[in-house]
Parts: C-alpha cells; sequence; structure tokens
C-alpha cells in the first residue's frame, strides 16, 4: 500500500522545504509537489520530492494534475504550510486497513487561547458535519476519488465540494494526532475578521456563488 501526498504550491519555498524534511524517511509515502508558477524558488525545494509537476494556478487544479501522477492507492492532500508528526504518520497508516477517507485534527501553530478557541470551532465543525478544509489534510482512497469524479478543478473551495461528494458514499474517519498548520492568516488580517470572512465565503457557495469570484475575494483580488 502507498500512500501518495499531493502538495499544491505557489510561492510556498519556506514552508514547504520545512514539510519536506517532516515527509522524508517514511518508506511508504510518495511525495507530488504540484508548483502552480511560483517565482520564489518552490520548485528548486521542491526537487527534493518524488515527484514535481506543473500546471495553471488554483488549488483544484494543482491537486488534480498532481493526483493523475501519483502512484499511491491513497491520495492525501496537504498544505504547504502543514507540519506532519512522525505520530500523525503512524496513525495515518492505520486508518488506511480498508478503503475509505477522512481528514485529521487540526491544531493552529501560533500561541494564545483565541487560536485554542479556533482550532477547537475547527475541529468540532467537522467533527459534526463530515466536511472538511484543506487545512485538515483531506486523505482518500483513489477508488471513492474516481467515484466522485476526482478532486474539483476549482481554484477555491474544491476541499468542501470534495467532502461532500465523498460524504454521500462513506462516513469520514478523523486522525487525532493533529496536523500543524499556518495561523498566519488569523494573525495577519485578525480572527474576528477571517472566521467572519470563512464563513460568508462558505455561505456565498452554498447559495451558488461561483468559485472563480469567491477565490478573488479569498486572495485579495478583489476589495
Amino acid at each position: 500500500m502507498t500512500v501518495s501526498a499531493v502538495v499544491p504550491v505557489l510561492n510556498d519555498a519556506d514552508a514547504l522545504g520545512r514539510l519536506l524534511d517532516d515527509l522524508h524517511g517514511s518508506p511508504a509515502l510518495e511525495v507530488v509537489v504540484v508548483d502552480g508558477g511560483s517565482e520564489d524558488g518552490s520548485v528548486d525545494v521542491a526537487a527534493s520530492a518524488d515527484v514535481v509537476v506543473t500546471s495553471a494556478p488554483g488549488r483544484g487544479q494543482q491537486i488534480r494534475a498532481g493526483v493523475a501522477q501519483a502512484r499511491g492507492d491513497w491520495l492525501w492532500f496537504l498544505h504547504a504550510d502543514s507540519r506532519v508528526s512522525q505520530t500523525l504518520l503512524v496513525a495515518l497508516n492505520g486508518c488506511m486497513a480498508s478503503p475509505g477517507w477522512g481528514f485529521c485534527r487540526v491544531r493552529l501553530d501560533g500561541p494564545g487561547w483565541a487560536l485554542r478557541m479556533v482550532e477547537t470551532a475547527m475541529n468540532w465543525r467537522t467533527g459534526i458535519t463530515g466536511i472538511a478544509t484543506g487545512d485538515h489534510g483531506i486523505f482518500v482512497h483513489r477508488r471513492l476519488l474516481e467515484a466522485i469524479g476526482g478532486v474539483p478543478a476549482l481554484p477555491l473551495m474544491e476541499d468542501i465540494e470534495c467532502c461532500r461528494r465523498l460524504r454521500r458514499l462513506a462516513r469520514p474517519r478523523r486522525i487525532e494526532p493533529p496536523l500543524v498548520t499556518s495561523a498566519r492568516r488569523w494573525q495577519r488580517d485578525g480572527i474576528v475578521a477571517t472566521v467572519l470572512l470563512m464563513w460568508w465565503l462558505r455561505m456565498r457557495y452554498w447559495a451558488g456563488a461561483d468559485a472563480v469570484d469567491l477565490a478573488r475575494r479569498y486572495y485579495g483580488d478583489v476589495g
């Protein structure tokens, strides 16, 4: 059994280097980095991965490109700014005795009670709804992913849509050792503003808004 970790990147050289250090040394793990046109040396850092793919930018498109080149029975979608412990890798392997899908409990890497509340709410929400975001490190057996038509080629909300489709086929599994993710957006833009933006984007998406327009808002291309 092989697990392919698919990591979309765009100007994430420093964070990617740390993640690749975490993932090296796991013999059953293939690392696939998908660059969306970085200008900061991310491609050079990615040279230590098993597979390096180039793609048009957009997380959904990049992940699809990575999946097409990955050899694993299982696919694991990671953000470049994630950090992975050996305990988590052992727990991940233990979740893969039979085909299915799931995600990790998340921990934000910043200090303070406010971020602890945010991560607690994130974990509570995913546990109740079975809908995870990319911060949670979604993993899925290739057979199930193919059954839903693959990862949606969306610039944003590809994780939400993927979980929504997978949830119709099977209940998700959750890994308890946390996947650590960057708190930089909450720290930069403010916790309340970031939480409100995330909920606004999701409500707009559920109401039928175009994911391209939502991506422009999320990434700051429009007001």
